[in-house]
């Protein structure tokens, strides 16, 4: 496993984590690390490998080379919890999945910001990427909503991080 070697150490409810400094961050739980100028590698953040649950597929039906945007649908990931659609969280041009993953589909959640990372793009982030803070303030925000989901439904169990309910865009079984 790649750990981060400087990281932003995250526990909330019984979610906890460590978030690598040197990654963008979107709304949608994927992480961004520039490369080269303009080359981005792009996986899922632990939190979104958490509503996931174990990973036992992926597919990219997007062309290596083809142009992509904001929001795109390229592929898909299916976890034993739930099954999501991947999106392009940025503009330009797919340069393709993640080698590795093709020998262990498993690495996505045991190594997420490591050698788990879903795809590459030239081009540019969505507007609406944050840092490392940023996106401390969205956990907070996602576990909050989770949680009062919880205890309006008469369900006054600390579910964050555990049995986690499904948030955007992983979808529930």
């Amino acid at each position: 496993m790649t750990a981060p070697s400087d990281a932003v150490y995250y526990r909330r409810s019984r979610f906890t984590t460590h978030l690598p400094v040197d990654r963008r961050y979107s709304p949608a739980h994927y992480w961004l690390l520039e490369e080269s100028p303009g080359i981005w590698r792009v996986g899922l953040t632990r939190f979104a490998t958490r509503m996931l649950g174990d990973i036992v597929d992926f597919e990219f039906g997007t062309p290596q080379g083809a142009h992509i945007a904001v929001g795109d649908e390229i592929g898909g990931i299916e976890g034993l919890k739930a099954v999501t659609s991947v999106y392009a969280v940025g503009s330009g041009r797919f340069l393709g999945e993640g080698a590795p993953l093709r020998q262990n589909v498993t690495l996505v959640e045991t190594d997420p910001y490591g050698e788990g990372w879903l795809y590459r793009l030239q081009g540019t982030p969505a507007e609406d990427v944050v840092d490392v803070h940023g996106y401390v303030a969205i956990l907070d925000a996602t576990i909050d909503k989770m949680l009062a989901s919880r205890h309006a439904g008469g369900d006054d169990r600390d579910k964050a991080g555990g049995d986690e309910e499904k948030s955007d865009p992983i979808k529930a079984r």
